[in-house]
């Protein structure tokens, strides 16, 4: 995998590790913004830093520093998706990375904390209202970038800390209905799939695919990727999938769980 790092110059770059031994490294949970992600393009030839989608970026690069972390990932410019191996490789391998993850920030757009607000936990009136109907809760890449880092930290757009997933639990299970129990890092294998699908059934993708593909880490499965197979083909892809792991456990689970 790649990380992005800041050296002492302040210019961030790319370095490749082994998948399997990375360094220590933050990750970033954001939604995206039409035309202002900074692409792995972009960040090779040293240009976008016009876009919105720098500032988190710098924002990621600087609270991995103040966490004492070197490195840190972001999906938009680490992954070559022009690339299409490397990008069916990487979505695949998504959860274990937030899972691997030393902090995961979560970085919401739509959320602003008054600048007079020195400590945002401490006055979550200022932004409560907000932090419920951030769009963030609403897409389905988002549902393991909650459930797969043992760390997860809220913050607004001005980079005020909003608390994290464990002190913010309820909240985020009035918000989504997924267990407490599930925020706390029990593993998914003990909720059963209908749970598990219920947590998702809510929520959008860009691409009609990636509603099924963003359920692979969440069920601990691997599907070659194919855009343009639709949703329905995802599906029975990804139930086939299901069904030889539960066969390979021998549990004996059913496996109607999708309409």
């Amino acid at each position: 995998m790649r990380l992005l790092e800041r050296p002492l110059n302040g210019d961030f770059k790319l370095v490749s590790f082994n998948d399997g031994n990375p360094p220590p490294y933050a990750i970033l949970s954001h939604t995206w913004i039409e035309d202002q992600e900074v692409t792995y393009k972009e960040l090779q030839e040293g240009t976008g830093q016009e876009k919105s989608g720098y500032d988190k970026i710098r924002f990621c690069g600087g609270r991995a520093a103040s966490d004492g972390l070197q490195y840190f990932w972001i999906d938009t410019c680490c992954i070559d998706k022009s690339d299409s191996v490397e990008l069916s490789t990487a979505i695949n391998s998504m959860f274990r990375w937030y899972q691997r993850a030393s902090k995961c920030y979560v970085y919401l757009t739509d959320v602003v904390v008054p600048d007079e607000v020195a400590d945002a936990e401490a006055f979550p009136i200022t932004w409560a209202e907000a932090f419920r109907c951030s769009r963030w809760f609403t897409r389905g890449w988002t549902l393991q970038e909650l459930l797969a880092p043992p760390c997860v930290e809220f913050f607004s757009k001005n980079g005020k800390r909003l608390g994290s997933k464990i002190s913010l639990e309820q909240e985020i299970y009035k918000i989504t209905n997924i267990a407490p129990e599930a925020l706390r890092g029990r593993s998914l294998t003990e909720f059963s799939i209908m749970e598990r699908i219920s947590w998702a059934a809510a929520r959008t993708t860009t691409l009609k695919e990636d509603k099924v593909y963003c359920l692979l880490g969440i069920f601990g499965v691997f599907l070659p990727l194919i855009y343009g197979e639709g949703e329905g083909y995802a599906t029975l892809r990804l139930k086939e999938e299901i069904a030889k792991r539960l066969r390979g456990q021998g549990t004996g689970k059913r496996l109607d769980l999708f309409v």
